[in-house]
């Protein structure tokens, strides 16, 4: 089983960390403030959520459940009588069961706290107008429970691509953006170039999200090419450069259950294997020309 640490993190907040991946759950910049700012604000949950009056979301590795709780605060704030559906991809239970039995979750209102204590108990609950269902098992196969273009927003969360391959393969994103509206938000901390690309590869348009505390942004990504999303900018040339050199080749997992290390070691002979530059010599060259 995966120890799991306290964390305390800039704005007060805390987190775990993760012994058996060597990351912690949140930016140590502010658990709570990397929740709201790099994802419940530029998927643009409140805007949406008083122009539709129901919402739907897809928290992908649900976790201490920071984002969804972020999500149904803000919703009680801007539209406090909007229907709301989450699903929970999560296969550790003991994650919420621990922050909850810790009072990590104080951080939210009072509401979303009871929200959150119950689903330590029960994987399904019902609260006025919000329903939340953790799906409990490899998020690979838990992912068929959630029906196609049904969500506004994906909140996906994993751990790194380099830590945790499995979740960041074009297969599985492949499944996660079928899930989504025609208009909805697919946003994720990572700026990884083989997420990127994979997501190209599969329509998405895409923007990055400004950066919380840290060089690196992440992206949002959507099936419409709308506006550009709340706190984000588009990809400069040179992100969509590196995306056509060897960084930019996917994670494949055919079958959808693989190990990580399969995955890395298929990806790596892919790249081995290609005529595309490397990223560090494209680098190299390119900003050294410039």
């Amino acid at each position: 089983m995966d120890r799991l640490t306290v964390c305390h993190t800039q704005d007060g907040s805390l987190t775990f960390f993760s012994e058996q991946f060597g990351e912690a759950l949140h930016s140590t910049y502010g658990a709570k403030s990397e929740a709201e700012l790099k994802f419940v604000v530029p998927a643009g949950i409140a805007h949406k959520g008083q122009r539709q009056g129901q919402i739907s979301i897809l928290d992908v590795c649900f976790g201490l459940g920071y984002n969804t709780a972020s999500a149904l605060d803000t919703l009680a704030n801007s539209a406090p009588t909007c229907a709301v559906q989450v699903w929970g991809l999560e296969n550790n239970w003991e994650v919420l069961r621990q922050a909850v039995a810790q009072q990590m979750h104080r951080i939210w209102s009072d509401r979303t706290q009871r929200v959150l204590e119950q689903l330590t108990l029960s994987p399904t609950v019902q609260d006025q107008q919000w329903q939340l269902q953790l799906i409990l098992t490899d998020a690979r196969q838990g992912i068929h429970h959630v029906p196609d273009r049904s969500v506004d927003a994906i909140f996906f969360d994993p751990f790194s691509p380099k830590r945790c391959p499995q979740l960041w393969t074009i297969d599985f994103l492949r499944l996660v953006t079928a899930k989504l509206k025609p208009d909805g938000y697919w946003v994720t901390y990572s700026c990884a170039a083989a997420v990127r690309c994979a997501l190209l590869e599969l329509g998405l348009n895409l923007w990055a999200v400004e950066p919380l505390g840290r060089k690196s942004c992440g992206t949002i990504a959507s099936l419409a090419d709308t506006s550009v999303p709340q706190r984000s900018r588009n990809l400069t040339s040179l992100e969509y450069a590196i995306l056509q050199t060897r960084a930019g080749i996917p994670y494949r997992d055919p079958q959808l259950q693989d190990s990580a290390e399969v995955i890395v070691e298929r990806r790596k002979q892919e790249q081995q294997q290609s005529d595309r530059q490397s990223s560090s010599s494209w680098l190299k060259a390119n900003l050294e020309y410039a």
